[in-house]
């Protein structure tokens, strides 16, 4: 399959291997990049071949490495998914990943295979209008009950005498959706473990679709399950919709990997295959989102027009999050919020005013975009829940693309003015 030899491979970034790895030209007669494996079912050589790869499916004996198990249905195995998730986990440094079809097929079915009725979670709030529908909502008429607490540097605190013998997890977006606020990770796996001796496992589930994989990596701070949105950074095109499960346990991508060939949320081959094309610019993508950002971001916060921005890139050593954002992030990324002076009309006013950015929800994608999230991505929060998240009427959140800074600055200059 490859030249490199394991040591070799141990010693390459993941930029070089999200080119190679895990796929073999000449399987593919000779093709340099992978082909669209667009079938539903794989033919077996023998009758008694296709006994052993169902069989090793459904965890009886000692199967062989996940790869090489032996194809069977696109529903449980499939090429192009296999050859993403082994370069999403390289990018990670996570044993195993698990695509699906999009980033609340990962949640939901993460969470519906690490939690049963009488659970209780955690939910470091804001998190996506998704997310906190899925939580409010169905989760709490399976049974599961969630308390909500403000994301931020004294999470760990609000959360310790939260946990009780019911409590299976703490989730956290860090960044959290939409301001940006981050939570220590490390302290709330110190507290899982601590607090969980008595309670049971108590998981720590990050969502780190705001920060993307190349600026941080939650599970070296002590995350359990690392979960994506693939349709933003990942993708990075506005052209698919994916997600990601990533997690170092084995019993726990089991449950993951059996839920989800249950619940159908795997994509198609074609969502894989563009999954992993994307990967291949990942980090040029980033770094050159990350640089105009932080000109955005500086422009942004001497502006008259603007009364506060929420952005990595200008936290100091005076601000409580700071101390986290060294630990946790390699850089800023490219997530900008920002309060207008004014109300819902001004933050209209300067939306409907942008002429370079696309007014649309979504994050991560070559184009900048910028969207109200009162109104759009957490709209349906309840009033309370928009409160602990710092979502008002004159929050604006921006994603900034690969255009040209000068372009950019001057948009979002003369749409200011007109706010």
């Amino acid at each position: 399959m490859t030249k490199l030899t394991d040591s070799e491979i141990a010693r390459m970034h993941p930029e070089t291997l999200a080119l190679s790895y895990g796929f073999d030209p000449w399987l593919s007669e000779g093709a340099v990049k992978p082909p669209v494996f667009l079938t539903s079912t794989f033919a077996f050589k023998h009758a008694a071949d296709g006994k052993q790869f169902f069989a090793w499916a459904h965890g009886e004996g000692t199967p062989p490495p996940r790869r090489e198990m032996g194809l069977i249905y696109s529903r449980i195995n499939n090429p192009n998914l296999e050859i993403f998730e082994d370069r999403i986990a390289l990018w990670e440094g996570m044993r195993d990943a698990y695509s699906f079809s999009s980033g609340m097929a990962a949640i939901a079915t993460t969470l519906l295979a690490t939690h049963r009725p009488g659970d209780e979670m955690i939910v470091c709030a804001p998190v996506y209008g998704g997310t906190d529908s899925l939580i409010h909502t169905f989760l709490k008429s399976l049974g599961i009950t969630a308390h909500f607490i403000p994301a931020g540097f004294e999470a760990a605190d609000l959360a310790a005498p939260l946990i009780t013998a019911r409590t299976r997890s703490i989730f956290i977006e860090s960044p959290a959706n939409p301001n940006n606020r981050l939570t220590d990770i490390a302290r709330m796996k110190e507290l899982a473990i601590r607090r969980g001796q008595a309670a049971g496992r108590v998981l720590v589930i990050v969502d780190n679709t705001m920060a993307g994989p190349v600026f941080a990596h939650p599970a070296r701070v002590g995350a359990d399950i690392v979960l994506y949105s693939a349709t933003k950074f990942i993708g990075g095109h506005s052209d698919v919709v994916g997600g990601v499960a990533l997690a170092n346990d084995d019993a726990l991508l089991t449950a993951i990997a059996q839920h989800r060939a249950l619940l159908g949320g795997m994509p198609n081959p074609y969502t894989a295959w563009l999954m992993t094309r994307s990967l291949e610019t990942l980090k040029i993508r980033a770094e050159q989102q990350q640089r105009t950002a932080e000109r955005v971001a500086g422009f942004l916060a001497g502006h008259p027009k603007v009364r506060k921005v929420c952005y990595l890139g200008l936290l100091t050593a005076s601000d409580p999050d700071y101390a986290i954002y060294k630990r946790q992030h390699s850089g800023p990324g490219s997530l900008i919020s920002f309060y207008l002076r004014g109300g819902e009309r001004e933050a209209f006013a300067f939306l409907d005013s942008l002429k370079v950015i696309k007014l649309a929800v979504s994050l991560g994608s070559t184009e900048s975009l910028a969207q109200h999230p009162a109104s759009m991505t957490h709209s349906g929060l309840t009033a309370e829940d928009k409160v602990l998240g710092g979502i008002t009427d004159d929050l604006v959140r921006l994603s900034v693309g690969i255009e040209h800074h000068e372009d950019l600055l001057w948009d979002i200059g003369q749409a200011l003015e007109k706010s």
